[in-house]
This record gives structure tokens, C-alpha cells and sequence, in this order.
């Protein structure tokens, strides 16, 4: 039986909004009386306890760590009503440059080595830059920061995030091949919230945004780092002597402008 379609689901909603654009629903009472549970470390978003016997409390009402980010809670998240609004979102994608090649010349069991070690650098480098780790898709990571969780300043988080990651990702491995990666960003309106049906919810995030990000990372080097004209009109103080070209994109009629980063393209 084909199931049903609940559009009203997936309309704006001002608790999500709340959550997106400024933290747990807003509610500054809720952060100071959690902080008084002890222990930490705690949600960024809430400051919900996950250590100690706050965090034990806390546990049994849904508040310990999202899936998601553990440096937030699961109801700040994927535990939060099934629906979502539109937010201003910075939108990452790290995906491995030929990567067929690369897997053919290393065979299965050395490839997955350095796709775990390229998993591992990009997560928790993203994570510790309050990103949400949307998807792990064969040789990809995506991510997303939104306000509410990664601050004010998320596009300038993203930027140095990616950069971090760039930069981690050019050491040599213990043993481990090393991987050439390129890095696409984007930010602009996209709808986030727990989208899908009932059994397989997931926290995400769908736009037009979303997709040129996905586009302008494939477009990117290896070693290269390439940033929307949207996000990058937010940072480009930062870094005023970038190269910046034209790319052709599947389904936009003109050209994007984009502008590129290498490891060496430090903020002023």
C-alpha cells in the first residue's frame, strides 16, 4: 500500500525556526536551569548535561547526544517534531577526486583505510566547528551549518572548517595512503527540519542551495576549495586574494561564479 503524503508536514514552522535560527526554542530560562545539572560536557545548543548524573537524568527524556552532532542534544535535532522552516544554511561537500582510479590502483582493503582516515579528519574537524553531519556517501561527507548551532558567524565557521579540513587532510597518514580532495561551499534559503516518512526521519536539509553546492564541489581540484558567490560575499574580507572563474553547472543556464582556496590561502 502506497502511504500517504502529509504535506502539511513539511510547512514552515516557527519551533523550528526558533531551533534553526537561534538554539533550543530560543528559551534562555531553559539553558540557565540546565546548567545547574551537573556535568559536562554539555549540548551547545540547550546545555543539557551528557556527563554525570545530570547527563544520566537527562538521558532518560531523549536529551543525550544527536546522532547527528554529539556536541548537541537529539532533541535539539533529530528528536525535534517531524516538519522544518527555511533558514539562511552554509552547505559543504568533501568529496575524493578519482576516486575510481585511486580504488583501483589501492584494491578494497586499502581504500577503505584511507576513506575511513578522510571520514574521520572531515567528521570530526566538522563537528568541532558545530557543523551537522547530514551524509557519508561512498566518497563524500556533507554537511550543514545553521545558525542556531553553529553561531552568528556559521559561514565564516564553514569556510575555516573546510579549510581545516583541507589543511588536516594534506599530512601524511600513519601508513595510511593519502586522498586528493575537493571542497564545494554554498549558503542561501533552504528547508531544514526531520524530513521523510515516519520510519526513517532524517534531520536534513533540501534546496536550491544544496544542489549548487553539490555542483560547485565537483567542479573543485584537487586541493582546492571552492565557495558560492553567496557565501563568499559574507567572508571575502577575509580573503581578498583569491582566484575567481566561471563555471558551467548542470541545470543553471549561466555560468556560476565561484571563488577558490587553496591550503595556502590564509585569513587576514
Amino acid at each position: 500500500m502506497a502511504q500517504s503524503f502529509d504535506q502539511g508536514a513539511y510547512s514552515h514552522s516557527d519551533e523550528w525556526e526558533k531551533v534553526l535560527a537561534k538554539g533550543h526554542l530560543g528559551q534562555n530560562w531553559l539553558r540557565r536551569s540546565l546548567r545547574n545539572l551537573p556535568s559536562s560536557p554539555r549540548c551547545k545548543v540547550c546545555n543539557n548535561p551528557f556527563g554525570g548524573i545530570g547527563g544520566r537524568i537527562c538521558s532518560l527524556v531523549g536529551m543525550s547526544r544527536s546522532r547527528k552532532n554529539p556536541n548537541i542534544c537529539a532533541l535539539c535535532c533529530e528528536k525535534m517534531p517531524k516538519g522544518g522552516a527555511e533558514v539562511d544554511t552554509a552547505i559543504l561537500f568533501a568529496d575524493v577526486r578519482n576516486s575510481t582510479e585511486i580504488a583501483e590502483n589501492l584494491g578494497p582493503t586499502r581504500y577503505s583505510q584511507a576513506l575511513d582516515r578522510f571520514y574521520s579528519i572531515a567528521t570530526g574537524i566538522l563537528i568541532r566547528h558545530d557543523a551537522t553531519i547530514d551524509k557519508l556517501i561512498g566518497d563524500e561527507v556533507m554537511a550543514f551549518f545553521v545558525p542556531g548551532h553553529a553561531g552568528r558567524e556559521f559561514k565564516h565557521v564553514a569556510v575555516e572548517a573546510a579549510r581545516k579540513v583541507m589543511t588536516a587532510m594534506a599530512q601524511p597518514g600513519s601508513g595510511c595512503p593519502q586522498l586528493p580532495i575537493g571542497i564545494g561551499l554554498q549558503s542561501g534559503i533552504v528547508f531544514a527540519g526531520n524530513l521523510g516518512p515516519e520510519d526513517v526521519v532524517d534531520f536534513t536539509v533540501v534546496g536550491d542551495p544544496v544542489n549548487v553546492a553539490a555542483r560547485i564541489q565537483a567542479a573543485a581540484r584537487p586541493g582546492e576549495i571552492l565557495i558560492g558567490s553567496e557565501l563568499f560575499e559574507s567572508v571575502e574580507r577575509n580573503y581578498p586574494d583569491v582566484e575567481t572563474r566561471q563555471i558551467k553547472v548542470k541545470g543553471k543556464r549561466a555560468p556560476l561564479t565561484v571563488h577558490s582556496l587553496s591550503i595556502a590561502s590564509q585569513p587576514l
